[in-house]
């Protein structure tokens, strides 16, 4: 069975930064995209921001110029890189890595910014 083990939430103030990083247990093939999404309290959950197999990469406008994704294909592997922190930030962040027949979901990693 396939997990999505994401890693590096936490607390921090207001102006820090964080680095999310997300791990797929086992090999996945036919990646289309991967991408870290977040849910705040008593809201939705929103993309935050996406990258397909190409490098092609999109951004929530909350957060552009501020946090920058990246990924590696061949290890399953996506990170967020988290700048500028805002305390409307705070919310559990989750990974999702989709190939071409599903879509996979992390447990979710919770980040807090304190202001």
């Amino acid at each position: 069975q396939v997990q999505l083990v994401e890693s590096g939430g936490g607390l921090v103030q207001s102006g820090g930064s964080l680095r999310l990083s997300c791990a797929a247990s086992i090999r996945l093939f036919s990646i289309k995209a991967m991408g870290w999404y977040r849910q705040g309290p008593g809201k939705q959950r929103e993309l935050v921001a996406s990258i397909t197999s190409g490098g092609i990469t999109n951004y929530a406008d909350s957060v552009k110029d501020r946090f920058i994704i990246s990924g590696d294909n061949a290890k399953n592997t996506v990170y967020l890189q988290m700048n500028s922190l805002k305390a409307e930030d705070t919310a559990v962040y989750y990974c999702n890595q989709e190939t071409y027949v599903t879509n996979y979901w992390g447990k979710g990693t919770q980040v807090t910014v304190s202001s």
